[in-house]
């Protein structure tokens, strides 16, 4: 499948990639990263391929992805033809409490700073990065409606936040007429698979196409993890900070060798690259709109972009799914078939099928949302 393909974004109008282009490695100054050279190469081989979704936010390298981002745009002329998605709420100023956080003062502060770093004047999908456990729906909603309005923006999305906040924002939306959520960007891969709980469902309820980040798990599912040969030593960044206190980074577990050893396996039985299953795996899960791909090397996205053009054969794709199961915690255990089954009196009961329960991407020609 090639990235000129494109699909809808949740129930927006905006057509996208299904791979989209991660630029959080824009930049050394987390002491990884790529280097100006490197990151435009990577901008332009995903371009080139015909890739048209890039994923930034504001602090991504302490701004130096937003940057150099603007500038290859602008150096191509593509600013009418990208996507550009970025993102607010974390602070980059000690000790003043409105230079973070997803109050109306810092959302008007942050884009101003994100349109002049990126060189633009207006963004196309601007993501709340984080809950900020203060801010209510409402301040939030209403912000990023009078945004739209003024031209700033053009769709919003959530990211990192609790379901229940994310469907009371869209019930506001929907209630006041505000400018609905046309995506929620969360953290998925056959490591991480507990937003299944809630968010996917979520979802396809309410119109918020799933943008995955972190499909490879910050790395342990990009191949250079092979059991069968005992590497199973950390390096790279994915070691740096396994104890940094992110729990995106905390992946050296026995549970999740042990997947990287059926990922392995799989790889070997389909001569296909085991970062390429991993992201084709999550890319092909229900209500899964794009997956945001993250390189610091060429070799890297020359391999991921790839990603798509192979099925996964269903027997290899139900021990994937095997080897990842998440432990089911209450209340979701009253929800499996036994106990359904107590609901009914054993009867078979299913519902139509309806629109919020098909996939949220449709291909592009012919066109067809619900």
């Amino acid at each position: 499948m090639a990235l000129n393909e494109y699909y809808t974004l949740g129930r927006s109008g905006l057509r996208v990639s299904r791979l989209a282009l991660g630029a959080m490695t824009f930049g050394s100054e987390w002491g990884w990263g790529a280097e100006k050279k490197g990151a435009k190469e990577l901008f332009d081989h995903y371009v080139d391929a015909g890739g048209n979704f890039i994923d930034t936010a504001d602090l991504y390298t302490n701004g130096t992805s937003e940057q150099w981002l603007g500038e290859f745009v602008k150096d191509r002329a593509l600013r009418d033809k990208v996507v550009i998605a970025t993102k607010f709420t974390f602070n980059a100023e000690p000790g003043n409490p409105n230079a973070g956080g997803n109050g109306r003062k810092n959302i008007l502060r942050a884009v101003e700073g994100s349109l002049k770093r990126l060189g633009t004047d207006y963004i196309d999908l601007y993501f709340l990065h984080a809950w900020d456990s203060l801010t209510k729906p409402e301040e939030v909603m209403r912000t990023l409606d009078d945004l739209v309005s003024a031209g700033k923006i053009r769709h919003i999305g959530l990211s990192d936040v609790p379901a229940w906040y994310a469907s009371r924002a869209q019930a506001l939306a929907e209630w006041r007429n505000y400018e609905p959520i046309s995506t929620l960007q969360m953290e998925y891969s056959l490591v991480e698979r507990n937003i299944e709980n809630e968010y996917i469902d979520l979802g396809r309820e309410t119109g918020m196409g799933l943008m995955v980040w972190s499909p490879l798990a910050s790395g342990l599912l990009s191949g250079k993890y092979k059991p069968s040969e005992n590497k199973v030593e950390g390096e790279g960044r994915l070691a740096s900070l396994a104890d940094s206190g992110n729990p995106a980074f905390a992946k050296f577990t026995d549970r999740n060798w042990k997947i990287v050893s059926a990922l392995e396996k799989v790889s070997q039985e389909i001569s296909q690259p085991m970062a390429s299953i991993a992201i084709n795996w999550v890319a092909n899960r229900p209500g899964v709109s794009s997956v945001i791909l993250g390189a610091t090397k060429l070799a890297q996205l020359q391999q991921t972009t790839n990603a798509l053009d192979f099925e996964i054969p269903e027997a290899f794709v139900r021990e994937l799914d095997e080897a990842s199961q998440r432990e089911m915690h209450f209340p979701y255990t009253f929800f499996v078939p036994g106990m359904q089954a107590m609901i009914t009196g054993g009867a078979k009961v299913g519902t139509k099928p309806s629109s919020y329960a098909q996939p949220l991407f449709i291909d592009a020609a012919p066109a067809g949302v619900e």
